[in-house]
């Protein structure tokens, strides 16, 4: 059975290729993945892209299954892609702005091109913060402006901490289903998760992947006051500036760059104001998610820069030692874009950086849809 994945973030696409054992409809089974594209950027044609992936392949797959950042309350598991399902997608478009649109062209290219015996399955990152807390999804709004319309906290990079915590897992099999793990998800999009055995307990991004850590070209975490003080001021409306937060805002508009690694390179009074800023934020949080948890036994770092940018790693980490934290400066250093224990080995708290895997994910989830309509 052969299998694909397609992952559209905000600055990249990946498309992969799986095999599976035949017959095979279950989470643990094997996977042997078959080819991969990365390309960064997202003004590819996504249906010449899939069409030149799916010829190389030595037969048609039975699944293409589909990153989709935002489901809001209405999907909390991978479900087939029917018209039912596109609409949807799309209504939740303004919630992910970045994401959803993009997913839906490459939805929309693989259901053109592939015979509709091949089924199309969509994977929410929200989903794996579905059972987060109230106490941590709910804003302090009445309930008829806030949960009954489900404006509330939904958490996004599901698939990526998913991942993240799965490996952790494997690492540390003498921990209960990894213990306590505060998760880093670094690339142009940013984000932090705490969980415990039962599942993720916090998570900062919020009703919008907006919120939270200061991101590529995402501001994070703001005063809603800010959108009407700046409509008024600036004569903007209040999409153009959803727009600005998105895309004009995170490094991007505090140093004219939206990449940490290239920011570090260049120095100068701006880029270290932005970087600072950057760091700050993230290590706020990993104090805040100390407290959720009441300690942590692991911190692991992933993404592009929480893989190969070390600097970072160690900015953010820094004055921790009082939490358990000790970073080995050595092991740091050797860890670009390769799996390693960065802390000390007496750190009381096991700090690693980890590869992101969510592709084998996407993959397994189409597995689970196909095994159900059996």
């Amino acid at each position: 059975m052969l299998l694909v994945t397609v992952n559209s973030g905000s600055t990249s696409i990946k498309v992969a290729a799986f095999e599976a054992s035949p017959g095979e409809a279950s989470w643990d089974g094997p996977l042997r993945r078959i080819a991969a594209v990365h390309h960064e950027g997202t003004h590819l044609e996504p249906a010449e892209e899939l069409r030149a992936f799916l010829r190389q392949l030595p037969g048609p797959p039975a699944a293409l299954a589909h990153r989709v950042v935002h489901g809001a309350d209405r999907f909390t598991h991978p479900v087939r892609i029917d018209a039912a399902v596109r609409v949807s997608i799309g209504e939740l478009a303004a919630l992910a702005p970045l994401h959803n649109p993009l997913a839906l062209r490459w939805i929309d290219a693989a259901r053109a091109l592939c015979d509709r015996a091949v089924a199309q399955v969509a994977v929410f990152d929200t989903a794996y913060f579905a059972g987060l807390p109230r106490v941590a999804a709910e804003y302090a709004l009445p309930s008829e402006l806030g949960w009954d319309l489900g404006v509330r906290r939904y958490g996004f990079h599901g698939l990526a901490h998913e991942a993240m915590w799965r490996r952790w897992c494997e690492l540390n099999p003498g921990l209960e289903r990894g213990g306590r793990l505060i998760s880093v998800q670094l690339g142009g999009g940013c984000s932090i998760t705490a969980r415990d055995p039962h599942g993720p307990r916090d998570t900062s991004m919020g009703f919008s992947p907006l919120e939270g850590l200061v991101m590529a070209s995402r501001c994070g975490d703001i005063d809603a006051a800010v959108v009407p003080y700046l409509a008024e001021r600036r004569g903007l409306s209040p999409a153009r500036l959803i727009e600005a937060f998105n895309r004009e805002a995170g490094l991007l508009g505090l140093a004219g760059n939206a990449s940490a690694g290239a920011l570090l390179d260049a120095g100068g009074a701006r880029a270290e104001r932005a970087l600072e800023l950057y760091c700050y934020r993230l290590r706020k949080y990993i104090g805040a998610y100390l407290a959720v948890l009441g300690g942590c036994d692991g911190i692991v770092f992933g993404g592009g820069v929480g893989e190969h940018v070390p600097q970072i790693r160690a900015r953010v980490l820094e004055g921790l030692r009082f939490a358990g934290v000790e970073l080995d400066a050595a092991r740091n250093d050797a860890a670009v874009g390769r799996e390693g224990r960065i802390s000390t080995a007496p750190s009381a708290v096991a700090v690693w950086t980890v590869r992101v895997a969510e592709e084998p994910l996407l993959a397994r989830a189409a597995l689970q849809v196909l095994g159900a309509q059996r």
